[in-house]
């Protein structure tokens, strides 16, 4: 009882129009009781009692709350950046999460929240981390959550959050800009812009770190529509494209990959016994809702 007690009191809700000049000191939760609390916080994001939904809307409200604190004491030193980090990472798991369910229009509405969080969680982060750099401090995992920034414009439908990229890599410092997070991230894009599709799935399979993962992952089936854009705009009509050799490539399964070029609005048909489509489909467009993806699917053909 007594540790429930405890735990309902530091869950502060947020409160929007908090003022730092009207809140008592005993208000105010120190900077341990604020770890804790996004300790605690983590673990419940594995919790089955409840639906995904309902535990994120909770935890959601309680790291704004978190957030609110630090900023109120104006508190920016490693363990503060720690607890931010902790917050970017429930959001990409939450990013991950919702994105599977979010065809209704509450569930929808969560993932573009939690998109906008996110975002503001990032840049609240990587203003921190200019002010560890002048006391010659930083954090060992700033280079991955550097590069969550450069993934999340993969996202077809994720406004970009700044005019160049180029420029923004410019302002990193050297050992960000050289480490192997960013150099991934940096590819990553790369291959996507220029259409070389083999190999982002072949790097996203291999070199990803579990959270780029999760960031990537919601966006894999906008990518494979758009690897499905370029086989159907390339070849020739008489070249059939089999759905099972497509299906390696973009590592998604056979069944499901046939479900996304009907969405898309191709036509498949049967050549050599095996499912297939023709180039050049004047049929084909984008679809403005992707269908939920089961991440990367790694056949057996594919590791060998």
């Amino acid at each position: 009882m007594v540790l429930l007690i405890y735990q309902l009191k530091t869950m502060s809700q947020f409160c929007r129009t908090i003022s730092s000049t009207n809140i008592l000191p005993s208000d105010i939760r120190p900077l341990p009781v604020l770890q804790e609390t996004m300790d605690y916080l983590l673990h419940l994001l594995d919790s089955s009692e409840h639906s995904f939904e309902t535990i994120h809307d909770f935890i959601f409200d309680r790291t704004r709350s978190i957030r609110q604190d630090l900023s109120m004491q104006n508190i920016v030193n490693d363990q503060a950046v720690q607890i931010y980090e902790d917050v970017v990472t429930f959001h990409i798991r939450s990013h991950q999460r919702l994105s599977t369910s979010c065809q209704d229009s509450d569930t929808s509405s969560l993932c573009y929240l939690n998109m906008e969080q996110l975002t503001k969680c990032l840049l609240s982060l990587y203003d921190m981390y200019h002010v560890l750099h002048k006391h010659d401090s930083h954090s060992k995992r700033e280079a991955e959550y550097y590069s969550f920034y450069v993934l999340l414009h993969l996202g077809c439908k994720i406004h970009k959050m700044i005019d160049s990229l180029y420029l923004w890599y410019g302002q990193l410092a050297s050992p960000v800009r050289r480490s192997k997070e960013m150099i991934f991230a940096r590819t990553l894009l790369r291959c996507y812009h220029l259409g070389n599709f083999k190999r982002f799935f072949c790097m996203v399979a291999s070199e990803a770190t579990d959270l780029q993962l999760r960031v990537v992952e919601p966006f894999l089936n906008e990518v494979r529509a758009r690897a499905l854009m370029y086989f159907n705009h390339s070849g020739y009509k008489l070249q059939h494209h089999p759905l099972e050799h497509l299906s390696g490539i973009l590592m998604i399964e056979e069944a499901e990959l046939e479900s996304l070029c009907r969405i898309c609005g191709l036509e498949i048909s049967k050549s050599e016994g095996m499912k297939a489509f023709v180039p050049k489909q004047t049929s084909f467009t984008l679809p403005t809702s992707m269908p939920q993806t089961n991440g990367i699917y790694i056949s057996r053909e594919v590791e060998r």
